[in-house]
């Protein structure tokens, strides 16, 4: 990488020229780019911004492993090293709120941040173990009054605030260690479980306990009123998985096969089905979803009205349009509910999900169901959607992917689902025998299976999405979770459900950048994604990145970076014959 190439001075270098630059205007301030030894860390200044009001300069800290003391047991793999850094990117947020508490001058004068953590525990590049170092990766607004140097402010940051914020968060001995590997133990378990779902004929797994509400719809902090009911397994569908540091744990274990949520209105299906959708992520302790865990391969699927969609193949879902219009290569700039639907199932299948997760509030109900009055009415060739009742059960048997539907409205699913979780007052109740019993009573005309759909591989037109605008050949930036910019292109992402933080959306874009060496016009969607995360796997996340480190990237999935993909506008793409 290029940013290790600056010549080593000493911390008494840079508080001298910093003593010197005061009064100056701003721009002297280029100046101290460069790398300084302090008592036993170093410290690289790898970037300085161009004046106070610009975003802030990118700053590491480096510290040896066997200097800051931690044993090897806290990250000797993946799973343990993801969880060390977590806890001690957080560790290092809060140190900055507790000791960086005066900031004065002009712009981001003064500011120290780090990329802020969420409830899930994410791979990152703010906090990594590199070259058998700890490296924080944090930016520093440095100070100014107007925009001339506020040197002495600049000396104390640097001398005082962020020595004492290392100090605090990057030394095994400050750490309350009891905290540090319940962390470790916490996000090995979970990732324990969900090593062991598919062995266990599992999808997801609840535990007992679990805290499943949310403070608010944008807050995801557990919910901890004298209120909440802590989640309780029914007996028949209770599971126990002996975890490696917490012992045996029992909780709900939702079957391979479909699986019908139900209940009444504000009684926690939805509520259900959200912990299921982020159980694709490791949770902080404390989370009370710290062990709800789902497939890895799980995706949230919702109708999307207004998406784009490029040559995909919907004929399984949607057919039969007026004027022999083709479904078999479908393109169009403004879908519908039900075709986006259809759309979105497709485009999971493609990257290859195993779960899909259905709500009924964000669907299209069209394309869920047709009732037997409704049949009647419009004959089945007046009616180009096979509602995706008629495919849920091929899904699964031919192609082997399990789905996962809240449904309040509709006991058409009853005849073909496994499993009938009932939701009472927060609680589950297995009511399969029951809704089996309706099915008999009142029979309804069986459903044809529908031909499941076939394998898709669309293989993306090289050189279409240009990342450059005005002088910047890579002009990449996010609107929080809302919209990726990418070049000229604006991307609207906030139907992709899973993404949970806002640098993962970042990093996508980047990573779609930098997957242009592999879209070669042979290359498939998959392929292509898979290339992409093997390549961050080996040489982590900073192959993304062809300048300077950078804090402020996170792990994502094949699935997100291929939704994000599928919705640039300009996106072209053939099918693999």
């Amino acid at each position: 990488m290029l940013w290790e190439s600056h010549h080593m001075k000493s911390q008494n270098e840079l508080n001298q020229i910093l003593t010197k630059m005061d009064g100056k205007p701003y721009p002297a301030y280029k100046a101290i780019k460069s790398g300084y030894e302090c008592q036993d860390y170093e410290i690289w200044i790898d970037h300085v911004q161009g004046d106070p009001f610009a975003i802030p300069s990118k700053i590491r800290v480096r510290i040896p492993i066997s200097t800051a003391g931690f044993p090897e047991e806290t990250y000797h793999d993946e799973c343990r090293n993801v969880a060390l850094c977590d806890f001690l990117a957080r560790r290092f947020y809060h140190s900055i709120k507790k000791y960086n508490t005066q900031k004065q001058g002009s712009g981001k004068s003064g500011a120290i941040e780090i990329d802020r953590p969420g409830q899930e525990v994410l791979k990152t590049s703010s906090m990594v173990i590199i070259d058998g170092c700890i490296e924080a990766r944090f930016l520093v607004g440095l100070p100014a009054f107007g925009r001339r140097i506020a040197g002495k402010i600049a000396l104390h940051m640097f001398s005082e605030t962020i020595p004492q914020i290392v100090k605090d968060s990057l030394y095994f001995k400050k750490l309350p260690a009891d905290k540090l590997f319940r962390h470790i133990e916490t996000v090995e378990d979970a990732e324990f479980i969900r090593g062991k779902l598919s062995e266990l004929n599992l999808v997801a797994f609840i535990a007992d306990n679990a805290v499943l509400p949310r403070v608010s719809g944008v807050d995801p902090r557990p919910l901890s009123t004298e209120g909440v009911v802590p989640f309780r397994s029914c007996q028949s569908m209770r599971a126990s998985i002996t975890l490696p540091n917490r012992g045996e744990i029992t909780g709900m274990g939702i079957r391979k096969g479909v699986a019908l949520i139900v209940g009444g209105g504000y009684h926690g299906k939805s509520t259900l089905l959200n912990a299921l959708e982020y159980g694709i992520y490791n949770h902080i302790p404390d989370d009370g979803r710290e062990f709800v865990v789902s497939s890895a391969d799980a995706v949230k699927i919702r109708a999307e009205d207004g998406r784009s969609i490029q040559n995909l193949n919907i004929d399984p879902f949607i057919s039969n349009l007026p004027f022999d219009q083709d479904t078999t290569e479908f393109s169009t700039a403004n879908a519908s509910g039900s075709t986006s639907q259809a759309a979105n199932i497709l485009e999971a299948l493609e990257v290859g999900a195993n779960t899909l997760l259905l709500d009924e509030d964000t669907l299209a109900t069209n394309f869920m169901i047709r009732d037997i009055r409704m049949k009647t009415l419009i004959a089945k060739e007046k009616e180009p959607i096979t509602p995706f009742v008629e495919h849920v059960r091929n899904i699964y048997e031919e192609k082997g992917v399990s789905t996962v539907i809240v449904m309040g409205g509709s006991g058409d699913y009853f005849s073909l689902a496994d499993v009938v979780i009932g939701m009472i007052e927060y609680c589950p109740h297995d009511l399969t025998s029951q809704a089996q019993q309706i099915v008999k009573e009142n029979p309804l005309p069986e459903y044809s299976d529908a031909t499941p759909p076939s394998e898709i591989q669309r293989i993306p037109v090289p050189n279409v999405l240009d990342p450059s605008k005005g002088k910047r050949p890579v002009d990449i930036k996010i609107d929080e979770l809302l919209y990726l910019r990418f070049g000229a292109h604006k991307v609207q992402v906030n139907a992709i459900e899973q993404l949970v933080h806002p640098s993962q959306l970042r990093t996508i874009g980047y990573a779609i950048y930098y997957a242009k060496r592999y879209i070669d016009g042979k290359k498939s969607i998959k392929e292509i994604c898979r290339l992409v995360l093997v390549d961050i796997h080996e040489k982590g996340l900073d192959c993304l990145s062809d300048r300077e480190a950078r804090g402020d990237f996170a792990e994502f999935r094949s699935y997100e970076l291929a939704a994000t993909l599928n919705r640039f506008r300009a996106l072209r793409v053939k099918q693999r014959s």
